[in-house]
């Protein structure tokens, strides 16, 4: 190829060549933008839904994983189409390249199962609304009660990101995902046991507890996180010296911690003011081990 045929075809496929990456990295930006804006509006959507619907709740969480999943399918395409294209301007004869894109494919497969296996475990996650962004889950082998805890912040078909109390970022692939507990779906219940001295009032320290159920329902700052006033479920243990009233609440999902802490501290104040003996401070029973907050015991939800 000479200079003039280098010229006419840097004026010709060489232009169209340049304005396809153009176009393609302007393509992928808007489809980022709009992805962003998409997402903005589910998230102020969810804001002014009122708190107690929890379909909407869920709606806007699926809708984010929605947004994002699309997202990168759009971005993946408009690359692949954008590659092709520039392609067929060097004159590369795409035919030519169907045998070795099927032994790379192939091969690639191969090499990739595990790969392959995160974008059908994520797909299937998808899919099924196991979980979504801003759900606190706890990731364990298959029959455990222990393991990885904390707030889905990015779900994508290959990774799933969790925030733990920590503050630090884990990053597990969606194919090594056996075990799943979602703590924020639907709706989560408190369990607290308060433990007191075998020859304390029972019938006094329930009443007290009943007391303080009604207050916190009434109360305009927390009643919007609760789906029911808390209730005493009567004498849960016993032991030397000591027996265990079980308190428990549902409430909102992700908001049972914030509710234990708030009953533990009227439980304490009314206690001391009443002279109820207590063997200890009250503490929160039942506690679900790797739960974000080991303050409150957290059932799974019910659809």
């Amino acid at each position: 190829m000479n200079l003039d045929d280098l010229g006419r075809w840097a004026r010709g496929s060489g232009l169209e060549v340049v304005l396809l990456a153009i176009g393609s990295v302007l393509l992928v930006r808007f489809v980022r933008w709009s992805a962003d804006r998409l997402t903005q509006r589910a998230q102020g959507d969810e804001d002014r839904e009122n708190a107690n619907d929890l379909v909407a709740w869920e709606k806007s969480k699926h809708e984010r994983a929605l947004i994002q999943i699309v997202e990168w399918t759009a971005i993946a395409l408009v690359y692949v189409v954008a590659s092709v294209m520039i392609l067929e301007r060097f004159n590369v004869p795409l035919t030519s390249l169907v045998a070795p894109a099927v032994v790379a494919g192939a091969a690639l497969g191969f090499g990739a199962q595990n790969v392959v296996q995160d974008l059908l475990s994520g797909f299937f996650i998808f899919v099924e609304r196991q979980y979504g962004d801003g759900d606190v889950i706890r990731i364990a082998q298959p029959g455990a009660t222990d393991g990885i805890a904390g707030m889905v912040e990015e779900q994508t078909l290959r990774t799933t990101k969790i925030r733990n109390d920590n503050g630090e970022l884990v990053i597990i692939p969606n194919g090594q995902i056996r075990q799943v507990t979602n703590l924020s779906k639907d709706w989560a219940r408190v369990i607290i046991d308060v433990p007191l001295k075998s020859d304390a009032d029972v019938a006094k320290a329930t009443e007290l507890l009943n007391r303080i159920g009604k207050e916190i329902s009434t109360d305009k700052q927390w009643c919007s996180m609760l789906l029911e006033s808390p209730t005493v479920m009567g004498i849960e243990n016993f032991s030397a010296g000591t027996l265990q009233l079980r308190y428990v609440a549902r409430t909102l999902p992700g908001k049972q911690w914030t509710v234990a802490r708030e009953l533990r501290r009227r439980i304490a104040v009314a206690f001391a003011d009443s002279n109820v003996p207590t063997q200890v401070a009250p503490v929160a029973g039942a506690t679900a081990q790797g739960s974000p907050d080991a303050g409150a015991a957290v059932e799974p939800s019910r659809a």
